[in-house]
Protein backbone atom coordinates (compact mmCIF):
# COMPACT_ATOMS: atom_id res chain seq x y z
CA UNK A 1 0.00 0.00 0.00
CA UNK A 2 2.60 2.80 0.93
CA UNK A 3 4.57 1.43 -2.19
CA UNK A 4 1.28 2.63 -4.21
CA UNK A 5 1.11 5.82 -2.87
CA UNK A 6 4.63 6.72 -3.33
CA UNK A 7 4.49 5.88 -6.65
CA UNK A 8 1.22 7.90 -7.13
CA UNK A 9 2.62 10.41 -5.16
CA UNK A 10 5.26 10.47 -7.60
CA UNK A 11 3.69 10.44 -10.79
CA UNK A 12 1.24 13.29 -9.84
CA UNK A 13 3.75 15.72 -8.97
CA UNK A 14 5.30 14.70 -12.16
CA UNK A 15 2.54 15.76 -13.91
CA UNK A 16 1.55 18.69 -11.64
CA UNK A 17 5.39 20.11 -12.33
CA UNK A 18 4.30 19.58 -16.41
CA UNK A 19 1.06 21.56 -16.08
CA UNK A 20 2.50 24.25 -13.83
CA UNK A 21 5.95 24.40 -14.43
CA UNK A 22 5.73 25.95 -17.73
CA UNK A 23 5.63 29.33 -19.31
CA UNK A 24 2.75 28.75 -21.15
CA UNK A 25 0.26 27.68 -18.54
CA UNK A 26 1.47 30.67 -16.66
CA UNK A 27 1.22 33.07 -19.75
CA UNK A 28 -2.42 31.91 -20.14
CA UNK A 29 -3.72 32.50 -16.54
CA UNK A 30 -1.97 35.80 -15.86
CA UNK A 31 -2.62 36.80 -19.19
CA UNK A 32 -6.15 36.60 -19.65
CA UNK A 33 -6.53 38.52 -16.18
CA UNK A 34 -4.35 41.15 -17.54
CA UNK A 35 -6.95 41.08 -20.76
CA UNK A 36 -9.99 41.35 -18.75
CA UNK A 37 -8.92 43.83 -16.43
CA UNK A 38 -8.13 46.18 -19.80
CA UNK A 39 -11.15 45.13 -21.80
CA UNK A 40 -13.48 45.57 -18.87
CA UNK A 41 -12.17 49.12 -18.28
CA UNK A 42 -10.00 48.26 -15.21
CA UNK A 43 -13.64 47.29 -13.66
CA UNK A 44 -11.88 46.25 -9.98
CA UNK A 45 -10.58 49.70 -9.04
CA UNK A 46 -13.43 51.87 -11.12
CA UNK A 47 -16.34 49.51 -9.43
CA UNK A 48 -14.72 48.58 -6.23
CA UNK A 49 -16.88 51.51 -3.93
CA UNK A 50 -20.45 50.41 -5.93
CA UNK A 51 -19.62 46.67 -5.12
CA UNK A 52 -19.48 47.22 -1.58
CA UNK A 53 -22.65 49.28 -1.82
CA UNK A 54 -24.09 45.93 -3.39
CA UNK A 55 -23.60 44.29 -0.03
CA UNK A 56 -25.57 46.62 1.80
CA UNK A 57 -28.80 45.71 0.26
CA UNK A 58 -29.43 49.52 -1.03
CA UNK A 59 -29.88 47.62 -4.65
CA UNK A 60 -31.59 44.40 -4.06
CA UNK A 61 -35.01 43.29 -4.98
CA UNK A 62 -37.26 40.73 -2.86
CA UNK A 63 -38.93 39.85 -6.71
CA UNK A 64 -35.86 39.11 -8.36
CA UNK A 65 -34.95 35.65 -9.00
CA UNK A 66 -33.03 33.55 -7.45
CA UNK A 67 -32.11 31.91 -3.75
CA UNK A 68 -30.05 33.91 -1.72
CA UNK A 69 -29.04 37.19 -0.72
CA UNK A 70 -25.86 39.47 -2.35
CA UNK A 71 -24.15 38.77 1.12
CA UNK A 72 -24.72 34.49 1.32
CA UNK A 73 -23.52 34.32 -1.94
CA UNK A 74 -20.25 36.20 -1.65
CA UNK A 75 -20.41 34.40 2.03
CA UNK A 76 -20.85 31.07 0.33
CA UNK A 77 -18.19 31.69 -2.40
CA UNK A 78 -15.43 33.10 0.02
CA UNK A 79 -16.07 30.26 2.30
CA UNK A 80 -14.69 28.21 -0.69
CA UNK A 81 -11.86 30.35 -1.52
CA UNK A 82 -11.12 31.35 2.38
CA UNK A 83 -9.54 27.75 3.17
CA UNK A 84 -6.24 26.11 3.53
CA UNK A 85 -4.80 27.99 0.80
CA UNK A 86 -4.79 30.61 2.98
CA UNK A 87 -2.80 29.27 5.81
CA UNK A 88 -1.40 25.69 4.14
CA UNK A 89 -1.04 27.47 0.58
CA UNK A 90 0.80 30.82 1.35
CA UNK A 91 3.05 28.79 3.39
CA UNK A 92 3.58 26.12 1.03
CA UNK A 93 4.21 28.54 -2.16
CA UNK A 94 6.87 30.58 0.36
CA UNK A 95 8.60 27.56 1.04
CA UNK A 96 9.02 26.76 -2.38
CA UNK A 97 9.31 29.43 -4.37
CA UNK A 98 10.61 32.08 -1.42
CA UNK A 99 8.91 35.55 0.08
CA UNK A 100 8.68 36.45 -3.89
CA UNK A 101 5.84 34.25 -4.77
CA UNK A 102 3.54 36.83 -2.04
CA UNK A 103 4.24 39.08 -4.57
CA UNK A 104 2.92 37.11 -7.60
CA UNK A 105 -0.31 36.24 -5.08
CA UNK A 106 -0.94 39.91 -5.23
CA UNK A 107 -0.75 40.07 -8.93
CA UNK A 108 -3.42 37.17 -9.79
CA UNK A 109 -5.21 38.37 -6.98
CA UNK A 110 -5.31 41.75 -8.45
CA UNK A 111 -5.93 40.27 -11.99
CA UNK A 112 -8.36 37.98 -10.79
CA UNK A 113 -10.99 40.72 -9.73
CA UNK A 114 -11.45 41.46 -13.30
CA UNK A 115 -11.78 37.32 -14.14
CA UNK A 116 -14.22 36.87 -11.41
CA UNK A 117 -16.35 40.09 -12.66
CA UNK A 118 -16.95 38.81 -15.77
CA UNK A 119 -17.42 34.76 -14.95
CA UNK A 120 -19.27 35.67 -12.22
CA UNK A 121 -21.39 38.42 -14.59
CA UNK A 122 -21.75 35.52 -17.41
CA UNK A 123 -22.94 32.81 -14.91
CA UNK A 124 -25.72 35.08 -13.80
CA UNK A 125 -26.86 35.90 -17.95
CA UNK A 126 -26.82 31.99 -18.83
CA UNK A 127 -28.47 30.49 -15.41
CA UNK A 128 -30.90 28.02 -15.55
CA UNK A 129 -33.99 28.37 -13.09
CA UNK A 130 -36.29 25.25 -12.48
CA UNK A 131 -39.57 25.07 -12.46
CA UNK A 132 -39.34 25.02 -8.38
CA UNK A 133 -37.38 28.19 -8.22
CA UNK A 134 -34.23 25.96 -7.75
CA UNK A 135 -31.19 27.85 -9.45
CA UNK A 136 -28.43 26.33 -11.18
CA UNK A 137 -25.54 28.13 -13.07
CA UNK A 138 -21.69 28.41 -13.48
CA UNK A 139 -19.62 27.64 -16.60
CA UNK A 140 -21.17 24.59 -17.96
CA UNK A 141 -24.15 26.68 -18.80
CA UNK A 142 -22.63 29.52 -20.12
CA UNK A 143 -20.36 26.97 -22.62
CA UNK A 144 -24.11 25.19 -22.82
CA UNK A 145 -26.52 28.51 -23.31
CA UNK A 146 -24.05 30.96 -24.49
CA UNK A 147 -21.71 28.93 -26.98
CA UNK A 148 -23.68 26.08 -27.49
CA UNK A 149 -20.45 23.63 -26.74
CA UNK A 150 -22.08 20.83 -25.30
CA UNK A 151 -18.86 19.31 -25.54
CA UNK A 152 -16.51 21.26 -23.70
CA UNK A 153 -19.35 22.21 -21.15
CA UNK A 154 -19.49 18.59 -19.87
CA UNK A 155 -15.74 18.51 -19.76
CA UNK A 156 -15.69 21.70 -17.49
CA UNK A 157 -18.69 19.55 -15.22
CA UNK A 158 -16.39 16.14 -15.00
CA UNK A 159 -13.30 18.51 -13.88
CA UNK A 160 -15.17 20.08 -11.54
CA UNK A 161 -16.73 17.10 -9.88
CA UNK A 162 -13.34 15.55 -9.66
CA UNK A 163 -11.41 18.68 -8.36
CA UNK A 164 -14.28 18.86 -5.67
CA UNK A 165 -13.09 15.97 -4.23
CA UNK A 166 -9.55 17.55 -4.54
CA UNK A 167 -9.71 21.03 -3.41
CA UNK A 168 -12.97 20.98 -2.03
CA UNK A 169 -12.49 18.18 0.28
CA UNK A 170 -9.34 16.24 1.18
CA UNK A 171 -6.88 19.09 0.68
CA UNK A 172 -9.21 20.79 3.44
CA UNK A 173 -9.52 17.56 5.82
CA UNK A 174 -5.67 16.62 4.97
CA UNK A 175 -4.78 20.43 6.02
CA UNK A 176 -6.84 20.73 9.33
CA UNK A 177 -4.89 17.02 10.45
CA UNK A 178 -1.42 18.96 9.57
CA UNK A 179 -2.17 21.96 11.31
CA UNK A 180 -3.68 20.76 14.56
CA UNK A 181 -0.94 17.94 14.38
CA UNK A 182 1.72 20.92 15.35
CA UNK A 183 -0.63 21.02 18.36
CA UNK A 184 -1.03 17.76 19.39
CA UNK A 185 1.74 15.78 17.33
CA UNK A 186 -0.45 12.62 18.12
CA UNK A 187 -3.45 13.53 15.92
CA UNK A 188 -1.41 13.08 12.76
CA UNK A 189 -1.31 9.03 13.80
CA UNK A 190 -5.36 9.46 14.12
CA UNK A 191 -6.22 11.12 11.07
CA UNK A 192 -9.43 9.23 10.40
CA UNK A 193 -10.74 10.04 13.88
CA UNK A 194 -10.54 13.69 12.46
CA UNK A 195 -11.83 12.72 9.37
CA UNK A 196 -14.84 11.12 11.07
CA UNK A 197 -15.70 14.57 13.03
CA UNK A 198 -15.24 16.58 10.30
CA UNK A 199 -17.55 13.97 7.72
CA UNK A 200 -20.20 14.26 10.06
CA UNK A 201 -20.55 18.02 10.26
CA UNK A 202 -20.36 18.58 6.86
CA UNK A 203 -22.91 15.99 5.99
CA UNK A 204 -25.09 17.35 8.56
CA UNK A 205 -24.93 20.75 6.78
CA UNK A 206 -24.78 19.92 2.91
CA UNK A 207 -28.19 17.90 3.15
CA UNK A 208 -29.73 21.01 3.62
CA UNK A 209 -28.89 22.34 0.08
CA UNK A 210 -27.91 25.92 -0.85
CA UNK A 211 -30.13 27.51 1.50
CA UNK A 212 -28.61 25.64 4.69
CA UNK A 213 -25.22 26.23 3.31
CA UNK A 214 -25.49 29.83 2.54
CA UNK A 215 -26.95 30.61 6.23
CA UNK A 216 -23.89 28.63 7.69
CA UNK A 217 -21.21 30.12 5.51
CA UNK A 218 -22.75 33.57 6.02
CA UNK A 219 -22.24 32.98 10.06
CA UNK A 220 -18.72 31.56 9.53
CA UNK A 221 -17.22 33.00 7.41
CA UNK A 222 -16.89 37.01 9.33
CA UNK A 223 -16.18 35.13 12.58
CA UNK A 224 -13.24 33.12 11.42
CA UNK A 225 -12.16 36.54 9.15
CA UNK A 226 -12.02 38.58 11.80
CA UNK A 227 -10.25 35.85 14.24
CA UNK A 228 -7.39 34.49 11.91
CA UNK A 229 -6.82 38.64 11.16
CA UNK A 230 -6.72 39.68 14.59
CA UNK A 231 -3.91 37.35 15.34
CA UNK A 232 -1.83 38.34 12.34
CA UNK A 233 -1.87 41.39 13.47
CA UNK A 234 -1.21 41.41 16.83
CA UNK A 235 2.23 39.48 15.20
CA UNK A 236 3.23 42.12 13.50
CA UNK A 237 2.14 44.54 16.18
CA UNK A 238 5.07 42.64 17.78
CA UNK A 239 7.42 42.71 15.04
CA UNK A 240 6.52 46.24 13.80
CA UNK A 241 9.57 47.20 12.97
CA UNK A 242 10.43 44.46 10.65
CA UNK A 243 7.25 45.03 8.55
CA UNK A 244 9.33 47.34 5.97
CA UNK A 245 12.35 45.13 5.32
CA UNK A 246 9.51 42.27 5.16
CA UNK A 247 7.82 44.15 1.89
CA UNK A 248 11.37 45.03 0.68
CA UNK A 249 12.53 41.13 0.63
CA UNK A 250 9.09 40.03 -1.22
CA UNK A 251 9.86 42.68 -3.76
CA UNK A 252 13.15 41.45 -4.09
CA UNK A 253 12.76 37.71 -4.13
CA UNK A 254 9.80 38.48 -6.89
CA UNK A 255 11.37 41.28 -8.97
CA UNK A 256 15.55 41.05 -8.73
CA UNK A 257 16.89 38.39 -10.76
CA UNK A 258 20.63 39.41 -9.85
CA UNK A 259 20.12 39.54 -6.44
CA UNK A 260 18.33 36.30 -5.80
CA UNK A 261 19.00 34.30 -9.14
CA UNK A 262 16.68 33.66 -12.12
CA UNK A 263 15.68 30.92 -11.22
CA UNK A 264 14.60 31.95 -7.71
CA UNK A 265 12.24 34.70 -9.38
CA UNK A 266 10.82 31.86 -11.91
CA UNK A 267 10.18 29.70 -8.78
CA UNK A 268 8.49 32.37 -7.27
CA UNK A 269 6.63 33.42 -9.91
CA UNK A 270 5.78 29.52 -10.87
CA UNK A 271 4.52 29.42 -6.91
CA UNK A 272 2.95 32.53 -6.33
CA UNK A 273 0.98 32.33 -9.85
CA UNK A 274 -0.11 28.15 -8.42
CA UNK A 275 -0.95 28.93 -4.83
CA UNK A 276 -2.54 32.35 -5.98
CA UNK A 277 -5.00 30.33 -8.32
CA UNK A 278 -5.52 27.83 -5.77
CA UNK A 279 -6.47 30.12 -2.96
CA UNK A 280 -8.35 32.84 -4.65
CA UNK A 281 -9.88 30.88 -7.65
CA UNK A 282 -10.29 33.19 -10.07
CA UNK A 283 -10.54 31.38 -13.69
CA UNK A 284 -11.45 28.27 -11.84
CA UNK A 285 -15.11 28.28 -12.63
CA UNK A 286 -15.66 27.11 -9.23
CA UNK A 287 -17.48 30.71 -7.48
CA UNK A 288 -19.70 31.37 -10.36
CA UNK A 289 -22.01 28.27 -9.14
CA UNK A 290 -22.52 30.16 -6.11
CA UNK A 291 -22.93 33.20 -7.28
CA UNK A 292 -25.37 31.77 -9.87
CA UNK A 293 -27.79 31.09 -7.30
CA UNK A 294 -27.85 35.25 -6.02
CA UNK A 295 -31.26 37.07 -6.01
CA UNK A 296 -31.06 39.46 -9.08
CA UNK A 297 -31.78 40.18 -12.62
CA UNK A 298 -28.60 42.33 -13.12
CA UNK A 299 -25.79 39.68 -13.93
CA UNK A 300 -23.24 42.85 -13.42
CA UNK A 301 -24.31 43.45 -9.62
CA UNK A 302 -23.33 39.62 -9.27
CA UNK A 303 -20.66 40.23 -11.11
CA UNK A 304 -19.12 42.75 -9.08
CA UNK A 305 -20.02 41.20 -6.00
CA UNK A 306 -18.31 38.39 -6.82
CA UNK A 307 -14.55 40.28 -7.68
CA UNK A 308 -14.53 41.45 -3.72
CA UNK A 309 -13.34 37.69 -3.40
CA UNK A 310 -9.98 37.71 -4.37
CA UNK A 311 -9.47 40.97 -2.37
CA UNK A 312 -10.56 39.66 0.71
CA UNK A 313 -9.19 36.19 0.21
CA UNK A 314 -5.16 37.22 -0.88
CA UNK A 315 -5.12 40.62 -0.56
CA UNK A 316 -5.95 40.66 2.64
CA UNK A 317 -5.82 37.11 4.56
CA UNK A 318 -2.94 35.86 2.50
CA UNK A 319 -1.12 39.14 2.87
CA UNK A 320 -1.47 38.63 6.39
CA UNK A 321 0.00 34.96 6.43
CA UNK A 322 2.81 35.84 4.26
CA UNK A 323 4.04 38.83 6.29
CA UNK A 324 3.92 37.03 9.58
CA UNK A 325 5.75 33.99 8.06
CA UNK A 326 8.58 36.33 6.65
CA UNK A 327 8.58 38.74 10.08
CA UNK A 328 9.23 36.32 12.06
CA UNK A 329 12.09 34.60 9.63
CA UNK A 330 10.44 31.10 9.43
CA UNK A 331 10.79 31.33 5.99
CA UNK A 332 13.91 30.20 6.02
CA UNK A 333 13.64 27.41 8.51
CA UNK A 334 14.01 24.43 6.17
CA UNK A 335 12.64 21.54 8.09
CA UNK A 336 10.54 18.73 6.54
CA UNK A 337 8.34 18.65 9.68
CA UNK A 338 7.21 22.80 8.95
CA UNK A 339 5.42 22.07 5.50
CA UNK A 340 2.61 24.17 4.86
CA UNK A 341 -0.15 24.80 7.69
CA UNK A 342 2.58 23.50 10.30
CA UNK A 343 5.10 26.75 9.15
CA UNK A 344 2.13 29.10 9.35
CA UNK A 345 1.58 27.68 13.02
CA UNK A 346 5.35 27.83 13.95
CA UNK A 347 4.76 31.20 12.65
CA UNK A 348 2.63 31.98 14.84
CA UNK A 349 3.80 30.30 18.01
CA UNK A 350 7.18 31.97 17.65
CA UNK A 351 5.39 35.06 18.40
CA UNK A 352 2.17 34.83 20.53
CA UNK A 353 3.59 31.28 21.93
CA UNK A 354 1.00 28.56 22.14
CA UNK A 355 -2.00 30.83 21.68
CA UNK A 356 -0.43 31.95 17.95
CA UNK A 357 -0.32 28.13 17.17
CA UNK A 358 -3.88 27.64 18.77
CA UNK A 359 -5.10 30.36 16.11
CA UNK A 360 -3.85 28.80 13.24
CA UNK A 361 -5.29 25.73 14.52
CA UNK A 362 -8.80 26.69 15.20
CA UNK A 363 -8.64 29.13 12.13
CA UNK A 364 -7.82 26.19 10.11
CA UNK A 365 -10.57 24.46 11.49
CA UNK A 366 -13.03 26.85 10.53
CA UNK A 367 -11.49 27.90 7.40
CA UNK A 368 -11.23 24.15 6.18
CA UNK A 369 -15.03 23.29 6.79
CA UNK A 370 -16.44 26.63 5.33
CA UNK A 371 -14.47 25.16 1.90
CA UNK A 372 -15.72 22.02 2.42
CA UNK A 373 -19.56 22.79 2.62
CA UNK A 374 -18.89 25.39 -0.39
CA UNK A 375 -17.51 23.01 -2.49
CA UNK A 376 -19.78 20.17 -1.73
CA UNK A 377 -22.45 22.79 -3.56
CA UNK A 378 -20.36 23.30 -6.93
CA UNK A 379 -19.53 19.52 -7.33
CA UNK A 380 -23.37 18.44 -6.52
CA UNK A 381 -24.38 20.89 -8.98
CA UNK A 382 -21.63 18.96 -11.29
CA UNK A 383 -23.04 16.29 -10.41
CA UNK A 384 -26.16 17.05 -11.24
CA UNK A 385 -25.43 18.78 -15.10
CA UNK A 386 -24.08 15.83 -15.63
CA UNK A 387 -26.35 12.73 -14.77
CA UNK A 388 -29.34 14.23 -13.32
CA UNK A 389 -30.83 15.53 -10.01
CA UNK A 390 -30.80 11.37 -9.11
CA UNK A 391 -27.14 11.76 -9.11
CA UNK A 392 -27.01 14.30 -5.90
CA UNK A 393 -27.84 12.76 -3.00
CA UNK A 394 -25.54 9.86 -4.06
CA UNK A 395 -22.61 12.05 -4.47
CA UNK A 396 -23.08 14.46 -0.92
CA UNK A 397 -22.57 10.76 0.43
CA UNK A 398 -19.56 9.78 -1.34
CA UNK A 399 -18.33 13.39 -0.48
CA UNK A 400 -18.77 13.29 3.06
CA UNK A 401 -17.11 9.56 2.87
CA UNK A 402 -13.61 11.17 0.87
CA UNK A 403 -13.30 13.45 4.03
CA UNK A 404 -12.17 10.57 6.29
CA UNK A 405 -9.99 9.42 3.42
CA UNK A 406 -8.49 13.09 2.70
CA UNK A 407 -7.63 13.28 6.29
CA UNK A 408 -5.53 10.32 6.41
CA UNK A 409 -3.35 10.42 3.40
CA UNK A 410 -0.27 11.70 2.79
CA UNK A 411 -0.18 15.90 2.08
CA UNK A 412 2.31 15.99 -1.48
CA UNK A 413 -0.03 13.70 -2.92
CA UNK A 414 -3.08 15.18 -2.05
CA UNK A 415 -1.94 19.08 -3.28
CA UNK A 416 -0.52 17.05 -6.56
CA UNK A 417 -4.60 16.35 -7.23
CA UNK A 418 -5.42 19.60 -7.07
CA UNK A 419 -3.39 21.52 -8.93
CA UNK A 420 -3.43 18.96 -11.65
CA UNK A 421 -7.76 19.28 -11.31
CA UNK A 422 -7.60 22.76 -10.54
CA UNK A 423 -5.88 24.11 -14.21
CA UNK A 424 -7.61 21.26 -16.29
CA UNK A 425 -10.67 22.73 -14.82
CA UNK A 426 -9.95 26.32 -15.66
CA UNK A 427 -8.92 25.48 -19.39
CA UNK A 428 -12.51 25.25 -20.48
CA UNK A 429 -14.09 28.27 -18.29
CA UNK A 430 -10.92 30.73 -19.53
CA UNK A 431 -12.04 29.60 -23.04
CA UNK A 432 -15.84 30.90 -22.58
CA UNK A 433 -14.45 34.25 -20.95
CA UNK A 434 -12.12 34.68 -24.12
CA UNK A 435 -14.95 34.08 -26.00
CA UNK A 436 -17.61 36.24 -24.62
CA UNK A 437 -15.11 38.86 -23.12
CA UNK A 438 -17.51 41.37 -25.63
CA UNK A 439 -20.65 40.26 -24.06
CA UNK A 440 -19.73 40.91 -20.46
CA UNK A 441 -18.15 44.48 -21.67
CA UNK A 442 -21.81 45.02 -23.14
CA UNK A 443 -23.34 44.10 -20.13
CA UNK A 444 -21.24 46.24 -17.87
CA UNK A 445 -21.27 49.48 -20.00
CA UNK A 446 -25.18 49.02 -20.19
CA UNK A 447 -25.51 48.81 -16.62
CA UNK A 448 -23.27 51.57 -15.52
CA UNK A 449 -24.64 54.14 -17.95
CA UNK A 450 -27.69 53.98 -16.22
CA UNK A 451 -28.54 55.99 -13.04
CA UNK A 452 -28.30 53.99 -9.80
CA UNK A 453 -30.18 56.45 -7.51
CA UNK A 454 -33.17 55.53 -10.09
CA UNK A 455 -32.69 51.68 -9.50
CA UNK A 456 -32.03 52.18 -5.94
CA UNK A 457 -35.71 53.89 -5.59
CA UNK A 458 -37.28 51.30 -8.25
CA UNK A 459 -35.65 48.51 -5.64
CA UNK A 460 -37.34 49.77 -2.59
CA UNK A 461 -40.86 50.03 -4.10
Amino acid sequence: MNELVARLTDSSAYLAGLLWGNGLTLGILLGMGLYLTIRMGLVQVRGFRHSLALLSGRYSCPDHEGQISHFQALSTALSATVGTGNIAGVATAISLGGPGALFWMWVTAFFGMATKFTECTLALKFRQVGNNGEISGGPMYTLLHGLKMKRTAVLFASFALVASFGIGNMVQANSVVDGLGYLYPGIRDNGWLVGGVLAFLVGMVILGGVSRIARVASAIVPLMAILYISGALLVLFNHADRVPAAFATILEHALNPWAVGGAAVGEAIRWGVARGLFSNEAGLGSSPMAHAAARTNEPVREGLVAMLEPFIDTLVICTMTGLVIVVTGAYSLQREDLVGAALTAHAFQSSLGTSGAAVVGIGLSLFAFSTMIAWSYYGDRSARFLFGERAVQPYRVLYTFLVMVGAAIPLKLVWNIADITNILMALPNLLSLALLAGLAQRLKTEYFSRPFKKENSRAKS
